[in-house]
């Protein structure tokens, strides 16, 4: 896997990379928001770590850009201090697909970025058509008679689900 790591802590960076690279994966480093920000949108990844406290731009808003001006689909997982339940909710709401709280362990970290590649869309920019209702993946999307529908992104998901499953119940 390419991972981004967004992190402005150099030594919780350094200590993520060094072990993510022991695993094979390849890493690239930001350590402010703007910068992971640039960096998200310039080349591909198959994951994003994010931290949520950081200089020029949160973590929160970089989750918001990346999903709703860029509609970037790539996993985003929030590692953060911050363990509030509003704060996990934000961070869901705003399209993150996992929160882990530090202090962690780097091989529960692993374990859940593996889990984030089993759960990717692996045909991204394929259409799913039930009725008039229509879902493009690449752009996470939804239309019902040629109009937008604005919903959240753990709504998207589902409605991807039940509409694979259709016209089985889920």
């Amino acid at each position: 896997m390419r991972i981004l790591i967004i992190e402005d802590n150099p030594d919780i960076a350094g200590s993520i990379g060094d072990y993510l690279e022991l695993q094979g994966h390849i890493v690239d480093f930001a350590g402010d928001g703007v910068m992971g920000l640039d960096l998200a949108i310039e080349h591909t990844f198959d994951a994003i770590i994010l931290d949520i406290n950081m200089p020029r731009m949160d973590g929160f808003e970089v989750c918001r850009r990346l999903r709703n001006e860029y509609q970037l689909d790539t996993p985003i997982l929030m590692l953060t201090a911050r363990d509030s339940l509003a704060d996990k909710t934000t961070g869901f709401e705003l399209g993150a697909w996992d929160y882990l709280v530090k202090p962690f362990e780097l091989k529960e970290l692993i374990m859940r970025l593996d889990a984030l590649k089993l759960r990717q869309v692996p045909n991204r920019g394929r259409m799913l058509n039930v009725g008039d209702l229509s879902l493009n993946l690449g752009k996470w999307q939804a239309k019902r008679e040629g109009t937008v529908l604005d919903l959240h992104r753990a709504s998207l998901r589902i409605l991807e689900m039940l509409m694979r499953a259709s016209p089985n119940a889920v």
